[in-house]
């Protein structure tokens, strides 16, 4: 928690571009930011954790209200906008950085989200078991600016066009009563 009663939950699913749009249009999500962590490099750049060499994931921290979402809810459009069952790989992004990944920042967030990818993997709704791996957040580091609000800031590039309109657009089907 912190000291506004918000928390915060740092996720990776791919592209930061891809999870931050879909984190933006939430009813409870006060701010997204995107960024790196989980790697052992101080102050990585993009360029650097896109060469896969810094350890880092591309991820985003989302801060929300628990009284308006909760973590599971969180977690739960965590899973529905990425795939959670391919290993270090999000459709032609490949590598370490783009793995699926929750970075918890307390022993609550790591049981939940334990208990969600054993429902998840136990559903038997996925094409294989959850490979979403689970780490302390040790730092979170901010992207440079030009990353922020990326999608929003850039409607007519070809990746959010082929890549992130179609996760946009399965999260406002499915989660249409959790939408802004």
């Amino acid at each position: 928690m912190t000291e506004n009663n918000s928390e915060v939950a740092v996720l990776g699913g791919g592209c930061f571009w891809c999870i931050e749009a879909v984190y933006n249009m939430i009813e409870g999500v006060t701010s997204v930011m995107s960024g790196y962590a989980g790697g052992h490099t101080a102050n990585p750049g993009y360029y650097e954790v896109c060469g896969g060499q810094t350890g880092h994931a591309e991820v985003v921290s989302v801060e929300f209200d628990p009284s308006q979402v909760t973590f599971p809810e969180i977690l739960e459009v965590f899973f529905a906008s990425h795939d959670p069952t391919t290993l270090n790989r999000q459709g032609a992004d490949v590598g370490t950085q783009y793995r699926s990944v929750i970075l918890y920042s307390s022993d609550t967030q790591l049981q939940q989200a334990k208990d969600f990818i054993k429902a998840l993997d136990e559903s038997g709704t996925e094409p294989g078991p959850v490979v979403t791996e689970l780490a302390p957040l040790e730092q979170f580091y901010p992207a440079e600016r030009e990353h922020y609000r990326f999608y929003e800031n850039n409607p007519g590039s070809m990746y959010c066009r082929i890549v992130i309109d179609p996760k946009v657009a399965k999260v406002r089907q499915k989660f249409s009563d959790k939408l802004r």
